[in-house]
């Protein structure tokens, strides 16, 4: 391995500050939870997992939301699984979340606060979101 500069070294930590950061909880309200099952594994969840923390990046988003990590939802038949958690709206398990659909969730539910119907496998009966 080459020798790192002090600047390299400084990089790397501002680096790893910034990866830490995205892993902290407190003060982060609004959460995604990527199910890592191995089924969801298999169906493309780590690159699902990827999509959501690129975008956070991009939204600049970071120490608003946290992006984690579930075992199985039981969905398997519906795999990537993502359940989103933002306040003041009920909780919102959504299915097949690939790329694109995870930019779209980003953009419309995180941002915009609205639920995308066409991914939604699990979410209140319509009584609880007329409260």
């Amino acid at each position: 391995m080459a020798k790192m500069s002090l600047d390299d070294l400084k990089k790397l930590r501002d680096e790893k500050k910034n990866d830490m950061r995205k892993r902290e909880a407190d003060g982060k309200e609004t959460q995604v939870i990527v199910g890592m099952g191995t089924c969801g594994i298999a169906a493309g969840a780590k690159q699902t997992l990827d999509a959501f923390i690129a975008g956070l990046d991009e939204h600049k988003l970071v120490d608003s939301c946290l992006v984690r990590q579930t075992g199985c939802m039981g969905l398997c038949h519906s795999e990537p699984t993502v359940e989103v958690i933002v306040p003041g709206m009920p909780p919102v398990i959504y299915g097949n979340v690939n790329d694109a659909v995870a930019k779209e969730i980003i953009q419309k539910h995180l941002i915009g606060k609205e639920m995308l119907s066409g991914h939604i496998l699990d979410r209140p009966a319509i009584d609880i979101l007329n409260k």
